[in-house]
């Protein structure tokens, strides 16, 4: 996957986290999910072993971001920007967990679903890779 839009950008992140010169967050539901993409992927690349390589991701990714417990409040507050926003409820926990870090909610581009709340979106200092 090398040729992955913002690949580059991503792994500029990473490295930067796994060095301690960065710090970053990913909740719980959103680690569900990116494990069942990583899933995905092995299985639509053939993989015998999709399961194994998508906890071996999760780990990689592990030693790199700080994992946000969703707790009673966080899974709240994800439930009433779910229900001001209308987007993914993981992206809302994206933007609920920044919330809680204080740190500024990273997501990959402007989804579909996002144009109609972009304006709401930047009062939460949402940043788009594709901006970057």
């Amino acid at each position: 996957m090398r040729s992955a839009p913002y690949r580059d950008k991503v792994a500029e992140l990473l490295e930067k986290a796994a060095k301690g010169d960065l710090t970053l967050y990913i909740s719980s539901p959103v680690l569900s999910e990116t494990f069942y993409i990583a899933s995905r992927i092995y299985e639509a690349a053939g993989e015998e072993n999709l399961n194994e390589r998508a906890l071996e991701y999760i780990y990689w990714l592990k030693e790199r971001v700080k994992v946000v417990d969703a707790n009673e409040d966080l899974a709240i507050r994800a439930g009433e920007l779910k229900k001001r926003l209308r987007i993914a409820l993981t992206d809302c926990y994206v933007i609920a967990t920044a919330e809680t870090v204080e740190a500024a909610p990273l997501f990959r581009r402007i989804e579909k679903e996002m144009k109609p709340v972009l304006a709401e979106l930047r009062r939460y200092d949402v940043t788009f890779l594709e901006e970057v």
